[in-house]
């Protein structure tokens, strides 16, 4: 049996970016129901676009 370990929490930063308003109702409504922030879904959608301009 592994040991539990506390989580850690990756550091952030702040920043203050402005998007179209219908990227905003797009994004809104395609995490609408699930269990997913906002910010975490630009967060996953701008690593996805980092790993894909590195291939």
């Amino acid at each position: 049996m592994s040991k539990f370990q506390i989580p850690s929490i990756p550091a952030t930063t702040n920043k203050t970016i402005r998007f179209p308003n219908d990227v905003i109702d797009q994004v809104e409504t395609a995490i609408q129901g699930k269990d997913c922030t906002f910010s975490a879904f630009v967060i996953a959608a701008v690593r996805a676009a980092l790993k894909d301009i590195e291939d």
